[in-house]
Formats: C-alpha cells, structure tokens, sequence
C-alpha cells in the first residue's frame, strides 16, 4: 500500500463520517477537505479526491439546492491545505482547521441566504441567515478541529510506525 492509497482511504473513512449518527455538522468533511490539500501528492489530487468523496457521500444523503456554495467552501479550504504542504505543525493545523469552519460558516450560509425563500433578499435577511446558524457553528469548530486532530495525527503515527504505508512508489 503506497502514499496515496493511504490517503485515499483516509479520505473515504472520513466521507463516510457523514453517513453514522452524529450531532448537527460535527463531521470530517472539513478536516478532510483540509487534509487532502495538504497530504496528497499532487495538487490536482489533492483537489479531485477530497471533492469526489464528498459528493459519493452526497449521493447517499441526497442532492440539495445550496451544493455549489458547499463544494465552493471545500474546494476553498482544500486550497487553503496547500499553505500546509510544507510546514505542519500543531498550531497551524489548529489555526487552517479554525479558518476552515469559517471559510464553509460564511460561504454556505451566503448560498442559503441567496438561494432565498427562508430570508429577506436584502441584508437584514443576510444578517438573519447568519444568525440563524449560529447555533450550529459551533459543531463546525468541534468538528474540524477534532477531526484535523485525527487526520493529520493519525497520519503522522502511521508514518512513524508503518512507514512503508506511506512512501510513495
């Protein structure tokens, strides 16, 4: 098993976090997003893998109206993983994972916002739909940056501790 197939499964083990019983946005599709732009090899793989997981698991939830602005936000924050390609740490992981909820809070609540019907189309009704999610964006935060912990952590201690499972061929 090479470098990218571990990636590749580590990726779909977290796609599939959104399918198990958890609470309200607490999922790793950011971390994932996050670490695939960081980890995979090439940009363009780093770019097609964490996407198309993501929409495999949007297959089986279902299709929704607002999709371009969540694909938009991930496709964001696997470019924001780029910063991260050459310079892992801790701290940085824990700031990119915090970025990360920020960049999906702001763009898919917009695109709930502008794909109306539940607000006003002006910008009380902006204001509205970002307070509206509020409630919910903590779990973003829990899950990012608990899921970032996992992805990038459990990565490093399979690379420490098998690393012929992370060497590329």
């Amino acid at each position: 098993m090479n470098q990218v197939l571990t990636l590749v499964m580590m990726v779909l083990v977290a796609a599939f976090s959104r399918l198990i019983p958890h609470p309200w946005n607490f999922t790793a599709i950011g971390a994932m997003a996050l670490f695939g732009g960081a980890m995979f090899p090439s940009k363009k793989q780093s770019l097609v893998l964490p996407i198309a997981a993501l929409f495999i698991s949007d297959l089986v939830l279902g299709l929704h109206s607002t999709m371009v602005f969540v694909y938009f936000a991930f496709l964001a924050i696997v470019l924001l993983g780029w910063a991260l390609r050459d310079n892992r740490s801790v701290v940085r992981v824990g700031t990119f994972a915090l970025v990360s909820s920020s960049i999906f809070f702001l763009i898919s609540n917009f695109g709930v916002w502008i794909m109306g019907g539940m607000y006003t189309p002006d910008f009380a009704g902006l204001v509205n739909c970002y307070v509206a999610a509020i409630p919910f964006f903590d779990n973003q935060i829990y899950g990012d940056l608990f899921f970032s912990g996992v992805l990038f952590g459990g990565y490093e201690v399979v690379r420490k501790f098998a690393p012929q499972v992370t060497v590329s061929n």
